[in-house]
């Protein structure tokens, strides 16, 4: 069975390129651009690993993962903070995040993220 990633991003360019990196590597990718449609997308399809971006059309990363994290069927979930800014790695730890990926990032990386995070 595949393991479903959520990619959470409102660039839609990243998105895609996530989306081929991962699905090349075998995993089910699905997406969402906006903090109502993360925590529909958790909620449907519990998935076994979420990249999440910062902002979110200036919604607060945040809050978003801390609200993921605080609920009891999800905070289980692997849950990545992505951002181009360096300094928001403070804002990953005190959402309770499991890892921070700075953007750009490294197609490796990514990669190493998704399967430490996801493995059984």
């Amino acid at each position: 069975m595949k393991k479903k990633v959520l990619v959470a991003e409102d660039d839609k360019a990243i998105i895609e390129v996530v989306r081929i990196i991962l699905e090349n590597e075998g995993y089910e990718v699905i997406t969402a651009d906006q903090g109502e449609r993360v925590y529909k997308a958790v909620d449907m399809h519990l998935p076994d690993m979420i990249l999440l971006d910062i902002w979110l059309f200036g919604e607060d990363g945040g809050e978003i993962a801390k609200n993921i994290k605080g609920k009891p069927h999800t905070k289980h979930i692997p849950l990545v903070m992505m951002s181009a800014n360096n300094e928001t790695e403070k804002i990953t730890k005190e959402s309770g995040a499991d890892g921070f990926l700075l953007k750009p990032f490294n197609i490796d990386d990514l990669l190493a993220m998704v399967k430490h995070h996801t493995k059984s």
